[in-house]
């Protein structure tokens, strides 16, 4: 099973279930001003655009939204919560000099789909090097997440890169939290969205975290305009990649000294 801790465990804790495990579960974090604002902002984009990337691989009965700073602006409150960043920073930061946003997603699951086909999120990255982590995920509860909703599927321990061929139903459990937790695993852990057999959908919220020194899987640059990226706090700019990695990684000619909000 997945263990789930207090939203007043250390940071320490939570490390150390995800070292175990690959994820953990962190309970209520967010409060429910919070997600009922993030939820409000989403609506009428899941309504607009949700089934643009209805696949075999992301359902079709799942809406999809990327970018999500670009069309929340309460969802910083999730990406950028220092609980986060503190958890992402302990299992990124030995490996490189800062990390940043990979990826934002928000993903609302409908009755009638199907679960997702097992993956590693790291599987973007064609190598690997061994006891490193690529990235790290925080996927927050916009709703109750239940068996029959489609609580997220993950293989415990699965971050020890065994097959996902050769993994076997009796070694999936679900991430059941309520609305407002968060649920951190390693981008080498193997998950999935699940089926929702209730008959009211699931909304949540993915924010991946990766190594500065790795191309990001959303064009943070194209995908939200400069003039909302330009309104955002300093230190949200910085996790969308608004800096240099160290003194020559990501250089902006136009800054002065060569080391844009460094």
């Amino acid at each position: 099973m997945i263990r789930t801790l207090d939203k007043n465990s250390p940071t320490d804790e939570i490390l150390q279930g995800l070292n175990d495990d690959g994820g953990v579960i962190v309970a209520n974090l967010a409060s429910d001003d919070v997600v009922d604002q993030v939820s409000k902002e989403l609506r009428p984009h899941y309504d607009a655009h949700g089934t643009k990337h209805q696949d075999d691989f992301n359902g079709y009965t799942t809406l999809r939204i990327f970018a999500v700073p670009g069309v929340s602006r309460a969802s910083l409150d999730l990406i950028a919560h220092p609980r986060v960043l503190e958890v992402a920073d302990g299992v990124l930061d030995p490996h490189c000099d800062n990390f940043q946003l990979g990826s934002t997603t928000a993903i609302e699951i409908h009755p009638g789909e199907k679960d997702q086909v097992l993956h590693r999120d790291d599987g973007i990255y064609p190598v690997r090097i061994p006891d490193v982590e690529f990235q790290i995920s925080a996927l927050w509860a916009l709703d109750d997440f239940t068996e029959e909703n489609g609580a997220t599927r993950l293989v415990p321990g699965s971050h020890d890169l065994r097959s996902v061929d050769n993994v076997a139903e009796h070694d999936v459990v679900q991430a059941v939290m309520p609305r407002g937790s968060v649920l951190f695993y390693m981008g080498s852990t193997i998950h999935g969205g699940g089926a929702n057999r209730s008959d009211s959908p699931r909304s949540g919220l993915i924010n991946t975290y990766s190594l500065g020194w790795l191309r990001q899987e959303d064009n943070q640059y194209l995908s939200i305009s400069r003039e909302v990226a330009d309104s955002f706090p300093e230190h949200v700019r910085r996790l969308l990649g608004y800096q240099t990695h160290g003194q020559c990684l990501g250089t902006y000619p136009g800054d002065p000294d060569g080391y844009w909000l460094k």
